[in-house]
């Protein structure tokens, strides 16, 4: 996908004025065009096979099924468009959930809409998004996967660095970041780069739970 295409964005919520909502906020960004609206499940299926969306943004709790079974069904069918989910629930078990049915994001409805644009383009780019406020619950989830990094690994890190993965932790965008520390996005994003190399690890969901993990046992310490 190059700079100029925009990401097509399928969306399904059972409420209207809602997802009516959100479709004006999101088409108001160039890089985004809303291929397809649906209230359920069973209309977002027809949708995407009738569509070749980028991203399928759905909400969690909706009649008759809901996000999880258009989750299951999505997977089952071997389409592997990213899915975020949009929902009020910020319960750890809906997030596990969710992402043991194959989502690749977990988003709160009170985000604020530049979030949600930036947590799109992360998707379609293959990262794995949660809300910053799903960060401390996410930690329980990746118990028991890969080996994490080892404390002594902060100490490869530049003060530079910290401090962009003390932003992490608290689930900013790159945007956020750059505006926090007054220095350019592609800045942030050369950090963030490092940080991940660094600490070895895949993502900056990875990153931001290894520091939440960090504060939790002890505060490191600052160059």
């Amino acid at each position: 996908m190059t700079d100029t295409k925009p990401i097509r964005v399928v969306l399904v919520d059972d409420h209207t004025l809602f997802r009516k909502g959100l479709a004006e906020l999101l088409e108001q960004r160039s890089t985004i065009r809303i291929v397809g609206n649906a209230a359920n499940g069973d209309e977002a299926m027809e949708l995407l096979s009738a569509t070749e969306a980028d991203v399928v943004i759905t909400d969690l709790n909706m009649p008759p099924h809901g996000g999880l079974a258009l989750l299951r069904k999505i997977r089952a069918a071997g389409w592997k468009v990213p899915v975020l989910v949009l929902t009020v629930s910020d319960a750890r078990d809906d997030l596990a959930n969710a992402l043991g049915a194959g989502a690749q994001g977990y988003l709160l409805k009170d985000m604020e809409p530049d979030d949600v644009v930036d947590a799109v383009q992360r998707a379609v780019r293959g990262e794995t998004v949660v809300a910053p406020a799903m960060t401390l619950k996410l930690v329980h989830l990746l118990q028991g996967g890969a080996q994490p990094p080892k404390a002594e690994a902060l100490h490869q890190l530049t003060p530079r660095e910290r401090e962009i993965l003390e932003h992490l932790s608290h689930g900013l965008s790159n945007k956020a970041i750059a505006r926090e520390l007054d220095i350019s996005h592609d800045t942030v994003k050369l950090h963030v780069r490092h940080v991940l190399a660094k600490l070895n690890l895949t993502s900056r969901v990875e990153a931001a739970v290894f520091a939440v993990e960090q504060k939790a046992g002890q505060q490191y310490g600052k160059a």
